[in-house]
């Protein structure tokens, strides 16, 4: 199993998407975003990070199965550009965060998030907002057991 540490996170300049949908929608989301980076001159520096709204197991596969799964996509950007109706563009705020990495499907995820918790749990910590995951790889240019997926908590 992937080792915790503790990060300090930049904040981060990003244009992104909110809505609600089933987490299968999410590659269709990062590539409008990266469409329409591209088409209004943002610079994408560095990989996508979806912010997790759901705040446990059984939250997250209820809101996946009814489609009300809140998805919130985001690619970090060199400088702001301007958002639409459909597309914002904001600050991420960054801070202090408990991170584990996970090798493997994204559908198995599950053990690393289970490990996360239990390391701020037994570490006295607590989580202050949304947990996020960050894609450092494309999944269409490596086999299945090669993804990754950091996991980060921002905790005190």
């Amino acid at each position: 199993m992937a080792e915790v540490t503790i990060v300090d996170v930049p904040a981060q300049t990003v244009v992104g998407i909110k809505r609600t949908g089933r987490y299968s929608d999410i590659p269709a989301l990062l590539g409008e975003l990266v469409q329409y980076a591209m088409a209004n001159g943002g610079e994408l520096v560095a990989a996508p990070v979806v912010l997790i709204h759901e705040m446990c197991k059984e939250e997250v596969e209820k809101a996946n199965r009814e489609g009300s799964a809140i998805l919130d996509v985001n690619f970090p950007i060199a400088m702001p550009i301007t958002g639409s109706d459909r597309v914002s563009v904001y600050e991420l705020k960054g801070g202090t965060m408990a991170k584990i990495v996970h090798k493997g499907p994204y559908e198995e995820c599950e053990t690393a998030y289970n490990a996360l918790f239990a390391w701020i749990a037994q570490n006295g910590r607590k989580v202050t907002g949304n947990v996020r995951e960050v894609y450092p790889n494309d999944p269409r240019s490596v086999p299945p057991e090669d993804i990754l997926t950091e996991i980060y908590a921002p905790i005190v």
